[in-house]
């Protein structure tokens, strides 16, 4: 068996509202703006034909943002027959200018890039902008401007460098605006997406949760049939509610592999047995493998060649459990969420395809031969953890933090030990004890503990040490795109130090490390 085809241009969804992606940088954020106000939002590349979007029926289109200028020879274009559709559709800055154009307007490069904060006035507070104060800040980020109108479109908003900010279409559902009503720093943003979502697209607020579990259920059972299902169960959040999206929708047909490489945190593996043997009774095969991985590991110390060790000997393992399930397992189940499939350039990506290899659970569906389900793929991780609270998981799987795929490897710099991981370990748990207790677990991103390949002179009791240096990291963001670390009160770094050095042999020296992604990444390797 092979892995399955990209699927079909189709959604199981009643509310849909199309977004032609033309590569901007915010095109992912009015898909999440979207799925906030209670529609279903599907990101689509502007080659989308008239005939596919037909058979996907959204309610209403959205034509992104992009950094080309529609003036360019080679800058994206959609099939302009859309706007006979007599389907509801809002261009956002370069979708703006794309649709003017089509429909006879003229478009000039501007003097020079506006770029930030502007101020609207509102001229006609119907229809897109009701509810909106008559001047309000909204963000911009253009470099040319729609200057004649034509007789096609009326005037709704204007700014000081902008007279036509945003526009009507006199006789069709068709808007424009000159901004970004996606971004926060256009406070009243979210009202307009709501005005063309609910009063222009006549959606009725649909998108919910626990009716996604249902339907997304029921298509598993027609998908499955009653063949075996198997999943890579780690713990963490996406392949947790895929396990328990499973188990709900066909039983006993699931089995979880959970592989234990050695590189968990403390309790990590006891934690997953309980949580998953205790509240959903499914089958979990639990794989001792340390030996194996800390073997591969000896002598290795460069990041990049650690993790593809670390990939080779999972796919390894994961293979021998497979053969170890019933023969009429078919399916491999995987947490692949919408952004893998929009950066990955899989499915419905757009321009902003591409980014990055597709990275979930490399490489198993094709060595493994079977036919590859993602129940997630429709979802953002704030929706994933949505759905995790409607399945019924513990708060404690629920909003945990990420961990690396290669585990603690990439947190012990240099050369992996037992005794090294050890340590590193008794310190992220201390670390952790500290972050919950003093409630920060919630309002940070992302928090771990670093042993570093050097040592530091100490004075332990009498006498002088050498010893282990270990640093925290603790982050704040809201993509893991970019972050900034996260200000932990001096007082609560200051017990974790002492608590570290105190209660861990081998540490004298703790330091906090307080760069931003960028320039720096996230994890240390």
């Amino acid at each position: 068996m092979t892995d399955s085809p990209p699927a079909p241009l189709t959604s199981p969804h009643d509310e849909i509202i199309a977004i032609l992606d033309f590569g901007g940088q915010y095109v992912q954020l009015i898909a999440r703006r979207v799925r906030e106000a209670g529609a279903f939002s599907m990101l689509l590349a502007p080659s989308t034909s008239v005939e596919e979007i037909k058979r996907i029926g959204p309610r209403g289109i959205i034509l992104s943002g992009g950094p080309a200028s529609v003036c360019d020879e080679q800058a994206p274009r959609c099939d302009p027959k859309i706007l006979d559709l007599d389907i509801p559709i809002l261009g956002i800055c370069y979708g703006m200018h794309l649709t003017c154009q089509m429909l006879g307007c003229r478009l000039e490069k501007a003097p020079a890039r506006e770029y930030g904060r502007a101020r609207l006035t509102i001229h006609d507070q119907s229809d897109l902008l009701a509810g909106l104060p008559a001047q309000t800040a909204v963000w911009m980020s253009h470099g040319d401007q729609v200057h004649d109108l034509s007789d096609h479109f009326h005037v709704l908003a204007e700014t000081p460098t902008c007279p036509n900010a945003a526009v009507r279409h006199r006789s069709k559902p068709i808007f424009g605006v000159q901004f970004h009503p996606e971004v926060t720093h256009t406070p009243h943003g979210v009202d307009l997406l709501r005005n063309f979502i609910y009063d222009t697209c006549q959606c009725v607020n649909t998108w919910r949760m626990a009716d996604f579990m249902q339907t997304e259920t029921h298509r598993i059972r027609e998908a499955v049939g009653d063949k075996r299902v198997i999943c890579g169960l780690s713990g963490g959040v996406d392949s947790s509610v895929v396990a328990a999206l499973l188990s709900q929708a066909i039983g006993d047909q699931l089995t979880c592999i959970f592989v234990d490489n050695g590189l968990l945190r403390n309790n990590e593996r006891s934690l997953v047995e309980s949580t998953f043997k205790d509240h959903f009774t499914l089958d979990l095969r639990v794989i001792d493998a340390a030996d194996e991985f800390l073997a591969d590991l000896k002598g290795v110390t460069d990041p990049q060649e650690k993790r593809k060790i670390i990939g080779h000997r999972f796919i390894d393992v994961f293979q021998r459990a497979a053969r170890d399930i019933a023969e009429d397992v078919e399916y491999l189940a995987q947490g692949t969420l919408y952004p893998d499939v929009i950066e990955s350039g899989q499915g419905h990506a757009g321009e902003s395809a591409n980014i990055k290899l597709h990275h979930n659970v490399g490489g198993l569906p094709e060595q493994l031969g079977f036919k590859l389900i993602e129940p997630l793929r429709d979802l953002f991780k704030d929706e994933v953890r949505k759905l995790g609270e409607v399945l019924g998981l513990p708060d404690h799987i629920i909003h945990r933090h990420p961990f690396p795929g290669p585990g603690l490897a990439v947190r012990v710099l240099g050369e992996v030990t037992k005794d090294r991981l050890d340590l590193l370990r008794d310190c992220d748990e201390i670390l952790l004890e500290e972050i919950i207790a003093k409630n920060l677990y919630r309002s940070t991103n992302q928090v771990f503990a670093v042993l570093l390949p050097i040592q530091a002179v100490g004075v332990m009791g009498d006498g002088r040490s050498y010893e282990s240096v270990v640093a925290i990291r603790a982050v704040e963001t809201q993509d893991f795109m970019t972050a900034d670390w996260a200000r932990i009160p001096y007082v609560v770094l200051a017990t974790i130090s002492n608590r570290i050095i105190n209660e861990v042999p081998g540490v004298n020296r703790v330091v906090y490390d307080i760069s931003s992604k960028p320039p720096a990444t996230i994890e240390w390797e």
